[in-house]
């Protein structure tokens, strides 16, 4: 009896150790953390999770009721074919220069009710050697899809009659070079009576924009079309557009949201703001050389060597790789968090982003996501000649004994060792001549092309940037004048859909809060990390756009297109602001047609665009005659007809 009672006593705790570990076994499948690869949905789409899990990727609430719309309001007439004249521009500059002066031109061709020509970009014409399937403008942007889609708006021809190339070539032509700020006044006193006369006119443009940002209130019909060429007509070609949506989708498979940041650091910034000594050895001579060519040529106007570590701490520099990796795990981002870096050029290589990789494994650009796609969008180039490296001279036995005797008298020390030799590998880059010569060379013609290969890898990053899930500036508001890659970026987020997370931080605020923890940057107080945290929140509402405004906007329209380019649903906390200027900062838009969605989450830019288009088939607004009268007192440069630009063989590339 006592040994059946001892039997059963062992078979139920066998029984019951089954159990317990069937038990334990279900709860590490379920919990087990699961591969990349796994994944078939987003895991936070599957059920909620805390918030602070996931807080770092939802959009800005009290943002949602803005909604892009820079349809004409009230009444706006067709262009007509007689009208005053053509006007054909020369663009010179790099990618965002290029998108904001195109923009202008739109605007002054329908405030002088000229025809315009598709302008020129010097940065992609045929002297920079690039394929011969593209001229000038169709190497970055889609020339059929610009001239349709402006068709309301203005009338876009690919190039001059046959007369007006005879006069151009006979000098016969006006040529103006308008200042960025440049006032409608100035286009209506000085330029409209030279294009009535001779029914052409030239521009050139190298300020990124020939048209002052800030326009009257009269004048706001022009704000929108800018509005429509920069976010509508100006489409990419369908190369670029491919690849570019092919490295959004390569993102969105890994089921994780991603942050696009661009850094901002360009040899062009850091000379004009002095930050050369952010920087050591040869690169702080790059940025003191091109600095010194800055201000004899106008540019800056200021000494040649300053406190970069006090311009930081100002705000005037770009956040270093760094700072910002810091930033975004003070955010909460952790280590795993998808990275799109954004650039063409990011001045010091791979070594300044050697501090961002260590912190965030899945930081990459766009060559790790289409390595072998990117010279498809080039299309056919000829081969250049490489500059092979062409070593000192051997001096002979006789040109050593003859500097022997010239030496001077005995005794002499020793002669020293012989140098090292420089190899072609420390040649090579765009850098390579600042270790033999204090003098820039001119650019080889395989530079040339590079600079044209930049706009191309500008443009796929700018897809990807403004299709983020978050965007983070390195740089912008940069002060010069001149738009930059980050505040257009930032622009056209805000106008697709302005709660998204877009950051716009104060340099200046961020700069003092690592002051604090210079000396042990990765190791801050809990408080430092609070203080950091609500800086950034704030940058992404309504208090970083009332500073965008106050700051972006006077410079480059595109920056921050609102209220002019917008419009609000109904909310219960909406409310204005206004500055100084009477002008509204925050909350001036108007409501929102009956036809536009007012659920958050089922509008899309793209469900506008198609509305918007349904609206302007069946309306009459586009019919109705109006006279539009320019307001303002400000007066531009006329500048004289210079030969050089008119005798340019790539003046029209079609001649």
């Amino acid at each position: 009896m006592v040994s059946f009672t001892r039997k059963r006593m062992v078979l139920f705790v066998v029984l019951l150790s089954l159990v317990s570990g069937l038990v334990h076994l279900a709860i590490t499948c379920n919990n087990r953390l699961r591969l990349p690869w796994e994944v078939e949905t987003p895991i936070y789409a599957k059920r909620p999770r805390p918030l602070w899990r996931f807080y770092q990727w939802e959009p800005v609430r009290s943002l949602e009721p803005l909604r892009p719309y820079a349809n004409p309001r009230g009444s706006y007439p067709v262009p007509r074919e007689k009208n005053n004249g053509f006007i054909y521009a020369k663009i010179f500059g790099g990618f965002a220069k290029i998108r904001s002066s195109i923009c202008d031109l739109v605007a002054i061709s329908r405030l002088l009710n000229a025809t315009l020509v598709i302008p020129e970009i010097q940065e992609s014409t045929r002297s920079k050697h690039i394929s011969h399937k593209f001229k000038s403008f169709s190497y970055l942007y889609n020339e059929d899809e610009f001239i349709a889609s402006l068709s309301k708006d203005v009338i876009i021809v690919k190039s001059l009659p046959e007369d007006l190339k005879a006069a151009r070539k006979r000098n016969e032509i006006p040529t103006f070079k308008p200042k960025g700020f440049a006032s409608p006044n100035f286009y209506m006193k000085e330029v409209l009576p030279e294009l009535k006369k001779v029914k052409a006119i030239g521009l050139v443009i190298t300020d990124g924009g020939c048209l002052q940002s800030m326009l009257p209130p009269s004048m706001s019909e022009f704000q929108r079309l800018r509005c429509r060429v920069a976010f509508h007509a100006l489409q990419f070609r369908p190369e670029i557009q491919k690849l570019g949506r092919l490295i959004i989708k390569k993102h969105r498979e890994m089921h994780k949201p991603f942050i696009a940041y661009h850094p901002g650091l360009t040899r062009e910034t850091l000379a004009y703001h002095g930050c050369a000594e952010l920087f050591q050895d040869v690169h702080t001579e790059l940025i003191q050389y091109r600095r010194a060519q800055m201000i004899k040529q106008g540019i800056v106007n200021d000494e040649l060597s300053v406190d970069s570590h006090f311009r930081r701490d100002n705000g005037s520099c770009p956040l270093l790789p760094e700072e910002v990796g810091l930033l975004l795990r003070a955010m909460g981002y952790d280590p795993q968090t998808n990275i799109y870096i954004a650039g063409a050029e990011t001045f010091g290589g791979q070594r300044v982003l050697i501090p961002l990789l260590a912190m965030f494994e899945n930081a990459r650009d766009r060559t790790f996501h289409a390595n072998t796609e990117l010279p498809d969008l080039v299309g056919p180039e000829t081969r250049i000649p490489s500059n092979n490296f062409q070593p000192s001279p051997v001096k002979s036995e006789k040109q050593l004994k003859e500097e022997w005797n010239r030496a001077g008298p005995r005794p002499r020390p020793l002669p020293p060792p012989p140098a090292r030799p420089i190899y072609q590998h420390e040649k090579e880059g765009w850098y390579g001549w600042i270790t033999e010569t204090d003098t820039e060379p001119d650019p080889s013609p395989m530079d040339l092309r590079q600079q044209a290969h930049r706009l191309l890898w500008d443009a796929l990053d700018y897809i990807v940037s403004v299709e983020a899930d978050a965007f983070f500036p390195g740089f912008h508001n940069d002060g010069s004048g001149w738009p930059d890659f980050s505040n257009l970026v930032m622009g056209h987020r805000l106008y697709e859909g302005a709660a998204s997370r877009t950051y716009r931080p104060d340099r200046k605020v961020l700069q003092e809060f690592f002051n604090m923890i210079r000396d042990d940057l990765y190791h801050p107080k809990h408080n430092w990390t609070r203080k950091v945290k609500e800086h950034l929140w704030k940058s992404m509402a309504e208090e970083g756009l009332i500073r965008e405004s106050l700051l972006s906007k006077p410079t480059s329209f595109l920056s921050h297109p609102v209220p002019e380019c917008s419009c609000r649903v109904p909310s219960e906390d909406s409310h204005q602001v206004k500055g100084d200027d009477g002008r509204f900062l925050y909350g001036g838009e108007i409501d929102c047609p009956e036809w536009m969605p007012r659920k958050p989450e089922t509008f899309t830019i793209w469900q506008t665009v198609e509305l918007a288009k349904l609206e302007n088939n069946g309306s009459a607004d586009y019919e109705s005659p109006v006279v539009e009268q320019p307001e303002s007192d400000d007066t531009g440069d006329k500048s004289s007809t210079t030969s050089a630009f008119d005798q340019d063989d790539e003046w029209d590339p079609n001649d």
